[in-house]
């Protein structure tokens, strides 16, 4: 079940739990960034929906946050990733496809899987837990249904 140990993983918990707690803690904010896209929007966009206060104002964390997650990603991928800085075997257009049903999503469920089930369970949200269970039970159905059908596209 844990093919390089218990230890990554339980690693990677910790240290995420105490990201999502300073965040919390320091700015008294959940550490999700499924509105960085609209936030990051409202710098260079004149329309109103992007310049609304809560984008404006959280603007700057979510930037931070972001380029913590990517330089965290980078710095693990050259010094303790086995596997090299990135591979994949999906082609591009299946990538391509994914991204944009996440997006929808995400917009569609008002936040993304670990913003819900990091930060909305950690806060008690009824609504993040039925997000969660949701997310979990269509994630099974579609595993079960492509491994029924084989991968088509």
């Amino acid at each position: 079940m844990f093919p390089l140990g218990i230890e990554p993983y339980l690693i990677g918990g910790i240290v995420i739990g105490i990201g999502v707690s300073l965040v919390y803690l320091t700015t008294g904010l959940h550490a999700t960034q499924s509105s960085f896209f609209t936030t990051t929007l409202s710098w260079i966009s004149k329309r109103p929906y992007f310049l609304q206060k809560k984008y404006l104002e959280s603007r700057g964390w979510r930037m931070t946050f972001a380029i913590g997650v990517i330089l965290g990603a980078f710095i693990y991928s050259i010094t303790l990733a086995t596997e090299g800085f990135f591979t994949t075997s999906v082609e591009w257009y299946r990538l391509a496809i994914g991204g944009f049903l996440v997006g929808f999503g995400t917009r569609l469920s008002k936040g993304c899987t670990s913003g819900h089930g990091i930060s909305g369970l950690a806060s008690l949200s009824t609504t993040s837990l039925l997000a969660v269970i949701t997310f979990i039970t269509i994630g099974i159905l579609t595993a079960l249904f492509v491994q029924n059908i084989g991968v088509i596209l």
